[in-house]
């Protein structure tokens, strides 16, 4: 027959009790034996846990104060009872410090496996990273490496029905890859924080460069991309100290963002001010606008909206990647609903961002 752990733990507690039982009531009450209690109370407390440890303490307690009485030899000295009750205090605060002493080595347990879980997180990141880096990012990269081959006529004349179906395939790879590069960008980004290469730079050729890198994809689309300037209606520099491929990187996700959510013929505006504290860049599209419930969420990983015309869905990452670009500027990022003439119904939507302005010192040199 097998003994159960506890059980046994049981057992070898009650055997001290007993022995000490026989001491404690075998003696004249001046032989004190109460102390050897300490033991089974610290068995119980780091073995079978806090209420089975008051119950221990309770009969320690109980057993060196009543042989002040038992056996009942002779008359009981003050001394000895004093004596008794000094043991009666050292074995609760035995109890009290034991116990205490298990809580702090279980939470100790419990932090520990925290950090053990934590370590697995980090593995488990780094070999997220490494796939996408290796398994996924380079076949893909030999994809397109190829169908630029197969269009430049390395491998033989190329018919013309054949060129678009190399050309559609090149931008799905191409897509594929923007997508990996964001998650690897985003993943970077929580572990490592985002590393800026700050420069004095002006927004407004930033803002033209991206609309002519998108030009084409609005074309296809028939939406027409236009730029307004302010209450001033003229162009100016908006000067910051920023990233310039980071901040690239943001305003092409609040265009395709527009364009996504445009309908055909539609037209995004980007419009570009310059505040006393902050240079502003909004993109305003005339698409469904935004629910009030998705403001506190578009901005978050992997949020795809809820909008029923949206003409191509995307991976949910761009805004979360844009607010952490912007916020790394100490700029702030936003979205809001444009005001129409129909209550209650949107007339689109505005993404928009602010970043702190250059010295004016700077400003004057340039």
């Amino acid at each position: 027959m097998t003994l159960n752990p506890r059980s046994g733990i049981v057992w070898l507690i009650a055997s001290f009790f007993g022995g000490i039982f026989a001491l404690e009531f075998a003696t004249p009450p001046d032989y004190i034996f109460g102390y050897f209690y300490i033991g089974p109370i610290l068995l119980t407390t780091s073995r079978l846990g806090r209420k089975p440890a008051i119950f221990s303490t309770m009969i320690a307690v109980g057993l060196t104060l009543l042989n002040i009485h038992l056996p009942g030899h002779e008359r009981v000295d003050p001394s000895t009872i004093a004596s008794r009750v000094i043991a009666v205090i050292a074995l609760i605060v035995t109890a009290i410090l034991s116990d205490r002493n298990r809580r702090y080595e279980t939470a100790i347990a419990q932090q520990q496996t925290k950090l053990q879980a934590q370590e697995q997180l980090v593995q488990l990141r780094e070999d997220f990273a490494s796939t996408l880096t290796h398994d996924l990012k380079t076949p893909i990269l030999g994809a397109i490496e190829t169908l630029k081959a197969f269009q430049s006529g390395r491998f033989g004349i190329v018919q013309s029905a054949q060129q678009k179906v190399l050309e559609t395939l090149t931008r799905s790879h191409q897509t594929s890859l923007q997508l990996l590069e964001t998650l690897l960008d985003v993943y970077r980004n929580d572990t490592e924080g985002l590393t800026l290469q700050l420069e004095p730079l002006d927004l407004i050729p930033l803002a033209e460069e991206a609309v002519s890198t998108l030009r084409e994809l609005a074309s296809a689309r028939r939406i027409h991309i236009g730029f307004s300037y302010g209450a001033s209606g003229f162009r100016q520099s908006l000067w910051v100290q920023g990233d310039a491929l980071q901040l690239q990187r943001v305003l092409i996700n609040l265009l395709v963002n527009a364009i996504n959510h445009s309908h055909r013929g539609d037209r995004i505006e980007v419009r570009l001010e310059s505040q006393p504290s902050y240079q502003v860049v909004k993109i305003l599209d005339t698409g469904a606008g935004l629910h009030p419930e998705e403001f506190s969420q578009l901005f978050e990983r992997f949020y795809q909206g809820h909008y029923s015309d949206r003409q191509a869905k995307g991976s949910g990452l761009g805004l979360y990647l844009s607010r952490q670009i912007v916020e790394a500027h100490g700029g702030t990022i936003w979205a809001e609903n444009r005001p129409s003439p129909q209550e209650g119904l949107p007339k689109g939507a505005t993404f928009g961002f602010k970043l702190p302005v250059l010295s004016a010192a700077f400003s004057q040199r340039v």
